[in-house]
């Protein structure tokens, strides 16, 4: 039986479906709730009175809770093209968790997210991403604990859109000490135990291109026994005064300009999975390929086939998922005490904690064995992308004989990573 590792680049869905599994935080700093909403609302479109899409049936009629599609939101290609070195913007983020039933426990982080053009090298545009303190120093929580790097492609070379789904209103918020033309997005899935998704977008991106005009973005959680909310608000923008800037190292990468491989074992057989992780123009880019035998060709020269996420409903889940691990490593059912190993991945020996837990139904017995890095910001995984790092590095069930021996049922481990951007 396999276990596939969990994916960090959600879909927005997908992202609450995941997030209402998760524990609780790791910081408890009272989160808070503010939000460029004191615009005034110019007007409203009503739903029934919008042209349906091309090819939609005519007499359907669009239950309650259904997105309401607008023109879909695109990477600024001119933008993108024209950045300069310390363009910028700034967010207020919260995060709080707990309350809801069977969850008992709570967890909350607050503090300032800072996107900055560091370096431009065409077609390349290299961002640097900070979580810290209202104060500006760094946080404690492990997922945001360092500036991570983000090269973005500034090439034209695919269409890029993401639908912003929802009932629309037309504003005009202060935000940053700028007045907005702006438009809102409300689509409300709580009577079916889903999420409010709240979302504010400039009509005109402009200074805020980084992360297409975002003004602010919140998520609160409902149904399922979740509870909870996290949020982004705009609070500073900059542009740069140019230059070329010096290109950030790729020791610790958001994900994108890298690669990693996993060995997948499944009903006896192998094969080596390779995720490849890219940005273009406000997006990020996934995709995920099984490799042939024996393949040593240069990887990641095609995204043509990869989904993509908007920038920044990739930096709004890593708000969520900040409030994760509460420990380290991160708590597993049925688990005894971690113990300290060595996984070789490649040429590198890396220092791992190592749990076993008891899995199966009664009678059944079966055991997991995952393994953790001791330290997942350790210069032995520099360049290792984000989301790799944070995940087992190896994942296998075994059933267990009468006689003690352990017969693998499947699983996945790292088996190599680098860097393919130029």
């Amino acid at each position: 039986m396999l276990r596939k590792p969990t994916a960090s680049f959600l879909s927005r869905s997908t992202l609450v479906c995941a997030a209402l599994l998760l524990g609780a935080g790791c910081e408890s700093t009272k989160p808070r709730a503010v939000s460029p909403s004191d615009g005034v609302p110019m007007s409203q479109n009503n739903p029934a009175e919008e042209q349906p899409p091309p090819g939609t049936p005519t007499g359907e009629a669009t239950p309650p809770t259904s997105p309401t599609p607008s023109t879909p939101q695109k990477g600024h290609a001119s933008s993108w093209q024209n950045a300069r070195v310390g363009d910028r913007v700034v967010y207020a983020f919260s995060a709080s968790r707990g309350g809801g039933r069977g969850n008992v426990e709570t967890g909350a982080a607050a503090g300032m997210l800072t996107v900055e053009v560091s370096a431009v090298e065409g077609p390349w545009v290299w961002l640097t991403l900070a979580f810290t303190s209202d104060s500006g120093q760094p946080l404690e929580l492990p997922r945001l604990a360092r500036k991570l790097t983000l090269p973005v492609l500034t090439d034209t070379t695919r269409t890029l859109e993401a639908p912003r789904e929802g009932t629309q209103t037309t504003e005009q918020p202060t935000a940053a000490g700028r007045t907005w033309e702006a438009k809102r997005y409300l689509r409300d899935n709580r009577p079916v135990d889903g999420p409010l998704e709240n979302r504010l977008y400039a009509l005109d991106a402009g200074p805020l291109y980084l992360t297409n005009g975002l003004l602010d973005a919140s998520t609160t959680l409902s149904g399922f026994g979740g509870a909870g909310s996290y949020q982004l608000t705009l609070t500073d923008f900059r542009q740069g005064a140019g230059g070329s800037g010096k290109v950030p190292g790729m020791e610790w990468p958001l994900g994108p300009g890298t690669y990693f491989d996993r060995e997948i074992e499944s009903e006896g057989t192998k094969s080596v999975l390779r995720t490849c992780l890219g940005a273009e123009r406000g997006f990020v880019l996934r995709q995920e390929a099984t490799l042939p035998a024996g393949d040593k060709a240069t990887p990641c020269r095609d995204f043509s086939q990869a989904s993509g996420v908007p920038l920044e409903e990739v930096l709004l889940s890593f708000v969520w998922e900040g409030l994760d691990p509460k420990q380290w490593p991160p708590a597993i059912p049925n688990a005894a005490p971690p113990t300290r190993e060595t996984l070789t991945v490649g040429s590198k020996q890396l220092s791992v904690l190592q749990v076993d837990s008891r899995e199966g139904a009664e009678g059944v017995k079966q055991v997991g064995t995952r393994m953790f890095l001791v330290d997942p910001w350790d210069k032995s995984v520099d360049g290792l992308g984000h989301e790799a790092r944070f995940s087992t590095l190896s994942d296998f069930l075994y059933r267990v004989t009468p006689k003690g021996k352990r017969e693998s049922m499947g699983g996945s481990k790292l088996t190599g990573w680098g860097s393919w951007q130029p």
